[in-house]
This record gives C-alpha cells, structure tokens and sequence, in this order.
C-alpha cells in the first residue's frame, strides 16, 4: 500500500500532503481519503490569509510611522515575506481542485 502523510508547515501554518508517489498510482480510496483530509485543511486557508493580511496591515501601519531607515527595511522585507505566503496558500487552496480533477480521470 503507498504511503502519504500531511506534515505540518510552520511558515504556512497549515499541514501540506506529502505523496510518496504519482496520484495515479494511489488507490480510489486512497485518493478519496486524501481528498477529505485535504479538504478539512484547506477550510482553514481562508483563516490563514486573513490572519496573514491582520499582519501586513499592523506592518504597513508601522513603516507609516516609522523614520529609521534599517527598521523601515526590515518591516519592508516582513510585509514582502507574508504576502508570499499569502500567495502560497493562494496555490494550496487550488490544489483541491487538482486533486480532484485527478481522481476522476
């Protein structure tokens, strides 16, 4: 039987699945069973980003006020680093539908 796992990404803050091979060769029930843990996870995406933005906004509000150029560059290089993972959980979020797609071809 293929292995999968879901492994907990603390720059994300969400478990991603881990394959240990092609989608293809995962059973029906296998790919069912990933689908429907995915799923659970990928709810709580919505949650991550708006949590993500919350951070961003305070950043944002902070470079505003802030006069120290280093401390303006770093609250830059912050702000650019979550709105990458916004982007990453953009990616994870649609990975669903791959997945999906997938398992009915």
């Amino acid at each position: 039987m293929l292995m999968y796992r879901f492994e907990w990404n603390e720059r994300l803050l969400i478990a991603l699945p881990v394959l240990e091979a092609d989608w293809r060769q995962y059973s029906s029930r296998q790919q069912s069973d990933i689908v429907e843990q995915w799923e659970l996870i990928r709810g709580t995406i919505p949650d991550r980003i708006m949590e993500f933005e919350r951070i961003i906004n305070r950043k944002q509000n902070q470079l505003y006020d802030e006069e120290n150029f280093e401390e303006s560059c770093r609250l830059n290089a912050e702000i650019a680093e979550y709105a990458s993972r916004i982007n990453d959980l953009h990616i994870w979020y649609r990975t669903n539908q791959e997945l999906d797609s997938r398992r009915h071809t």
